[in-house]
């Protein structure tokens, strides 16, 4: 039987890897986060479990909508391992291991397209209740 991959266990939370991904896009949305979506690439990749992908208007909103997912998983005991972009506020990327979060502002999302490199995973849309 093969080793569990680090980025396949729970982390200190105890939540499982599909819970963290959708408390990290409702935290999002708490910040206005637009076409936010769910992809799980558990069958496709050892990356991770899942991508959170989110959008925002403007570098302040981006920012914001980091801030926001990185707290909110942050008192539910789930730790940030790895930050990218966070300075320009146009593509941050929240790296919890097993959850990767995406946030870009419109126009970059429009242009690097992430969701249709991974085609092939199943997504979720999140939305404002």
């Amino acid at each position: 039987m093969p080793k569990s991959l680090p980025h396949r266990k729970r982390n200190a939370s105890g939540l499982s890897s599909s819970r963290r991904a959708i408390l990290a896009a409702k935290f999002a949305l708490t910040k206005k986060a637009f076409d936010v979506v769910i992809l799980d690439l558990r069958k496709l990749s050892e990356i991770c479990d899942f991508f959170v992908i989110a959008s925002g208007n403007t570098d302040v909103q981006v920012r914001a909508i980091a801030e926001a997912v990185s707290e909110g998983l942050e008192k539910k005991n789930v730790s940030l391992h790895h930050l990218e972009g966070g300075t320009y506020g146009r593509w941050i990327l929240l790296d919890f291991v097993d959850v990767i979060v995406h946030i870009f502002d419109s126009k970059l999302r429009e242009y690097y397209r992430i969701e249709d490199l991974w085609g092939d995973a199943p997504r979720k849309e999140v939305k404002e209740k």
